[in-house]
């Protein structure tokens, strides 16, 4: 008999996976809900838009600074791209030509003049790196008004004059690039028909390949002159202009310039005037103009330059006089020359050594110094006038580059002081004419042989020959017997 018996079904565990749904829910609850509200709330906020809209015209705005700085504008196109102030000031300046060495090109060097010319006091006031004669035009003007004949010009390298010269290098030829032109140069020499032939006969062309050969090219250069030609500059000036003995006027680094020369030609001076100059540095820091993109920004943006100027130079600077000067320190490849200049600047130059000097000892000078910038600032100023026994310190109250301002008591003080000094008085002496200068010796051989030949009646020979002969000279102005 056979026994039967139930087995638990193996397929009734499934019923346990009840369990699994709880699980399923939670996969229910989190539904992209969240996200898509994130993304509408994202695409809802126009910050967002406008903060990477203004980095975007930013960085284009800086990449196009950056590739118009690197070409040049043509000279003629900058001028006629200048603002009305800076056109004034060209209008009433001229150029002087100067030469720095025998072989090196002229250079023109700008310069503005008020005042008599003939007058005893002759001014001639020398800028500092940065800087130009525009800052000064008042200053200029005021010692005119004065009756003193002022003089501003514009170092090489700065302003209106000279920023850049062509000159003649040598340059080497070596290298594949070198042989091959060699060999250009030796086709053309000896014409193509000796290539030709040279390439049938040996297949290749024959030339010497151990000769050095040296070319010459023009190179366009920034004039960025050292103090031994600056010295040589002041020299040509005041030599074409007529200004010995000068009263010379250094602003800013033009101390560190022109120490040497000042030094070497005392017979050319008759004062020295420092103004607000250190000894070493200069007021516009030259190691923002060398910075590839801070350069570019500073130059290339009105107010960018303008708040450097406040910060360094002057505290109230005008917005056209600051961009006056920022479009003559760019424009011709200005900051190139400006920054050389200052690399050349003597960094351990002694002020007490130099004032202890021959050629600078008992020299008249006077200090003028701003004490409106710091405490910092004006302690210097002492200290330069303390290492001058002889200099006389005065005060003002603009910043280390004259401002319109105060411009009217910088040229009161410097008038005060120049004034003050003895007077120079210029004795020119007109050539006498040839024809003149022929009758006078026959006058006085004609007068020898009546004294020696007729001494019995000689008296009457003297006294009428005499006023003959005194007449017809008086005519030109050398005697006074025939004054009537």
């Amino acid at each position: 008999m056979a026994i039967i018996t139930e087995e638990p079904d193996s397929r009734s565990p499934p019923k346990q996976r009840k369990p699994l749904k709880p699980t399923s829910k939670p996969s229910q609850s989190t539904a992209p809900k969240p996200i898509k509200s994130t993304k509408t709330t994202n695409a809802t906020n126009p910050f967002h838009f406008w903060f990477y809209f203004t980095i975007s015209v930013s960085l284009v705005t800086l990449i196009f600074m950056i590739l118009t700085s690197l070409y040049p504008q043509d000279p003629k196109t900058w001028f006629l791209g200048l603002p009305l102030n800076l056109r004034r000031h060209y209008a009433k300046g001229r150029n002087i030509k100067v030469q720095t060495a025998p072989n090196q090109p002229q250079i023109e060097v700008f310069a503005i003049q008020e005042g008599p010319s003939k007058s005893s006091d002759q001014v001639l006031i020398v800028h500092g790196l940065g800087c130009s004669s525009f800052a000064f035009q008042k200053v200029v003007n005021f010692l005119g008004v004065r009756g003193v004949h002022a003089v501003a010009i514009d170092l090489p390298g700065s302003g209106f004059s000279d920023k850049t010269m062509v000159v003649e290098e040598e340059h080497v030829d070596d290298g594949v690039l070198g042989r091959l032109k060699d060999m250009y140069n030796e086709i053309q020499e000896k014409g193509i028909f000796w290539g030709f032939d040279q390439l049938v006969e040996q297949g290749y062309v024959n030339y010497e390949e151990n000769k050095i050969r040296v070319s010459k090219r023009n190179v366009v250069k920034a004039v960025d002159l050292g103090p031994e030609e600056i010295g040589k500059v002041l020299g040509q000036v005041i030599d074409t202009m007529g200004l010995s003995p000068v009263d010379l006027v250094l602003h800013d680094s033009a101390l560190g310039l022109t120490a040497n020369w000042v030094s070497e030609n005392r017979g050319l001076l008759r004062s020295v005037v420092v103004l607000d100059s250190a000894p070493t540095g200069t007021a516009l820091p030259l190691w923002v103009l060398e910075m590839p993109v801070l350069r570019d920004a500073v130059l290339g943006l009105g107010f960018a330059f303008r708040r450097l100027l406040g910060t360094c130079c002057s505290r109230s600077v005008g917005n056209l006089e600051a961009e006056g000067h920022r479009i003559l320190l760019k424009g011709r490849d200005g900051r190139r020359a400006v920054v050389g200049m200052g690399k050349s600047l003597n960094c351990s130059f002694d002020l007490n050594e130099w004032a202890a000097l021959d050629g600078v000892k008992g020299l008249p000078m006077q200090v003028i110094w701003s004490d409106a910038l710091s405490k910092e600032w004006t302690k210097e100023g002492h200290q330069v006038a303390d290492a001058i026994p002889q200099a006389k310190f005065v005060s003002h109250s603009g910043g280390r580059w004259p401002q319109e301002h105060n411009s009217e008591e910088i040229a009161e003080s410097i008038y005060q002081f120049v004034s003050s000094l003895p007077k120079n008085v210029k004795q020119t002496e007109e050539p006498v004419p040839e024809h003149v200068q022929k009758m006078f010796d026959e006058a006085k051989s004609g007068n020898h042989h009546h004294h020696h030949g007729h001494d019995s009646h000689g008296h009457e020979h003297d006294h009428g020959h005499g006023h003959a002969h005194a007449g017809y000279m008086d005519a030109y102005g050398l005697g006074q017997e025939w004054a009537m």
